[in-house]
């Protein structure tokens, strides 16, 4: 894997490929990756030219410690090899990851590894480049499974809600935004498939990161839209504007109350195990492995780079 999957992504920004200078303002943003979009950012028209804008952008701006990745157009369109072809020999030193839009199953990463090991092979790079799977299609929600488990550079699954809805045929009026559609389900209406995406990257030592949110002036519902990603175990959030990594780093990262639960938890089963007790009492709970392991979970947040 390359040095960038043990890396933390609380937030990803999407960049036009087609927009230098959006490039190096997100070069510079507090977003902890950067996604320079070949996809559906870009029109038609422009995709060839935008593929040199990228490799520009890679090869002369400093993107610091941020994890660098390259979204490519669909592999059902004309733009997907060239896209990988012309990016990774102009800048195979420089990419962390590409990301594949609307994978479907796991033959999809197989073609994406296999070109991408000969593209290694032809540029002389030596640790391979990853792979984010985005599944916001129902084919990649049902072939989740085989798909997480496809080949070891996959890094991510990504949870797509705009394709999805369309996919699905659920009507919504906006991308990952709530509406009055959520008003009538008794429930999340994205639940299964989010929590599916969270399960299949869990088992397979991926990050999750949850999908954007378009309506990006609206801060209130972005922030819910966070937490809910994060309640049900999400690493992290695409981000549309500058505006929304703030609110994205924040929800992602623990709070100073939960390390400090989490270390009083730690302290208090380990002070019970020096005793030969496997459960003990902390502020009025019984506490035992399990709640080690949880507590753990958020102490390892904190210690990710």
């Amino acid at each position: 894997m390359s040095q960038a999957s043990g890396r933390s992504v609380r937030s990803m920004l999407f960049v036009p490929g087609s927009r230098p200078d959006m490039m190096a303002k997100a070069a510079a943003s507090p977003a902890d990756a950067v996604c320079l979009d070949l996809e559906d950012s870009v029109t038609p028209d422009d995709k060839p030219a935008s593929r040199g804008r990228v490799v520009q952008a890679l090869r002369e701006l400093d993107f610091g410690a941020r994890t660098r990745l390259v979204r490519i157009n669909g592999l059902d369109t004309p733009f997907a090899y060239r896209d990988l072809v012309e990016v990774v020999e102009g800048a195979a030193a420089r990419i962390d990851a590409v990301m594949v839009p609307k994978v479907g199953s796991a033959r999809d990463v197989w073609f994406v590894d296999t070109l991408l090991s000969q593209l290694e092979a032809h540029t002389g790079r030596t640790s391979p480049i990853g792979i984010e799977a985005q599944i916001e299609s129902a084919g990649g929600y049902v072939e989740l499974k085989e798909i997480a488990a496809a080949a070891p550079r996959l890094q991510s699954l990504i949870f797509g809600p705009g394709d999805f809805a369309a996919s699905m045929r659920m009507p919504s009026t906006g991308i990952g935004e709530f509406d009055a559609n959520d008003e009538l389900y008794p429930g999340h209406r994205w639940h299964a498939v989010m929590l599916a995406i969270v399960a299949a990257a869990r088992a397979n030592g991926l990050r999750a990161v949850d999908g954007p949110y378009g309506q990006y002036k609206d801060a209130a519902g972005f922030e819910r839209s966070c937490r809910i990603a994060r309640a049900l175990g999400f690493d992290g959030k695409q981000c549309i504007h500058p505006s929304q990594l703030a609110t994205t780093n924040a929800v992602f990262s623990p709070s100073a109350d939960e390390v400090a639960h989490a270390t009083a938890v730690v302290r208090a089963v380990n002070q019970a195990a020096a005793v030969g007790k496997g459960a003990a009492v902390h502020d009025g709970k019984m506490i035992d492995a399990a709640s080690l392991r949880m507590a753990q979970t958020i102490l390892d947040r904190v210690e990710r780079p």
